[in-house]
């Protein structure tokens, strides 16, 4: 960390800080300007006393930080694309994800006629939410352990793998033993106890970004869940809460940059959520690609005018081809495959 001091600070006063800095651990190195000192405290701030309180000094002006707070998560640790092992699937690098479904799991004729034909568009993972979070106590909350038993059926026969939401620490067990990725909601982002608990259910975990998250916070959520021993985490961007009226939520694909940049773990872009209208679903896949996402979470509805939730951002199955052709020459462009691939024994490293 550097330790910035206010302009004209006595000797006496950089002592102080120097031997602050020194009682919490670091080796301090002063450097002194025409005007200004600053103290660079060398040693390994992700592990030792944050320095921050340090600004309680009336001669300090500023505290920065030079190591990132995402220690797994960041590139300095893995340098390469990190490939996650869905069941048979690989998930991330080179390979591109399908993930599609209704937004809300309502009945076996609604969610078996959308995974046969997502499937036959060359999804490889069925999305579909047993459990919902709505904003309203009186809106449909979901079927529940029946959504799920509905979720493993549609497994059975078509062969897609599962992406469902777990919106509580005792529904974890319930619903890894049906899911092949848990999903963490935008609502519970930072519900800290429950990525942990999350982790230790070995099942990789889809970690949505909170609606008024910062990126930081939101690899610092990742951070969490290989801190506590599980590196299978997909980050996805499903847009944040802005003052812009037009749209549900503001899709942010140069976070999805930003995070690609900053992190190793894939990127995936739900643009359904983002911006709350399947209209423009089809454009924000398109840019989601071109930024560099590792896969699309998109809402498919075979009657979206009945659906039980969020009707307006599901597209139907001819929007879905639509969208299917029209993503075709972006992933070329980009190098990526939608093929399955194989996932090796060797894990996602």
């Amino acid at each position: 960390m550097i330790i910035v001091l206010r302009p004209h600070a006595t000797a006496e006063q950089i002592e102080q800080v120097v031997r602050e800095v020194t009682e919490l651990g670091y080796q301090p190195s002063p450097i002194t300007g025409v005007t200004q000192t600053i103290v660079a405290a060398i040693g390994d701030e992700r592990t030792q006393a944050n320095l921050e309180s340090l600004t309680a000094l009336p001669q300090v002006e500023s505290v920065l930080r030079v190591q990132k707070r995402y220690k797994l998560v960041s590139r300095e640790s893995h340098p390469g694309d990190t490939e996650i092992p869905v069941d048979g699937l690989r998930i991330g690098g080179g390979n591109f994800s399908l993930m599609a479904g209704p937004c809300s799991v309502e009945s076996r004729a609604q969610l078996l006629e959308t995974a046969r034909a997502v499937k036959a568009l060359g999804a490889t993972v069925l999305r579909g939410g047993a459990y919902k979070p709505r904003t309203s106590p009186y809106e449909f909350q979901g079927l529940g352990p029946d959504g799920l038993k509905l979720l493993a059926e549609a497994r059975e026969e078509t062969g897609l793998k599962i992406i469902t939401e777990v919106l509580s620490e005792r529904d974890v067990a319930r619903v890894a033993g049906v899911a092949d990725i848990l999903q963490i909601g935008a609502r519970n982002a930072q519900n800290f106890q429950l990525l942990i608990e999350a982790a230790r259910s070995g099942k990789p975990i889809l970690l949505k970004r909170g609606m008024s998250e910062r990126i930081e916070e939101w690899l610092l959520g990742a951070e969490y869940i290989l801190a506590h021993g599980n590196p299978n985490v997909f980050l996805c961007e499903r847009g944040i809460r802005t003052f812009e009226t037009w749209t549900r939520n503001t899709l942010d694909l140069a976070a999805v940059a930003i995070a690609k940049k900053e992190s190793h773990l894939p990127v995936i872009v739900d643009p359904s959520q983002g911006c709350g209208r399947a209209d423009l679903v089809i454009a924000l896949c398109c840019g989601a690609i071109a930024v560099g996402a590792d896969g699309l979470l998109i809402e498919v509805h075979p009657k979206p005018a009945e659906a039980m939730s969020d009707g307006h951002q599901q597209v139907d199955f001819d929007l879905f081809a639509k969208l299917r052709a029209a993503i075709t020459p972006f992933l070329e462009a980009a190098k990526k495959s939608v093929s399955p691939g194989e996932a090796g024994p060797e894990g996602c490293v």
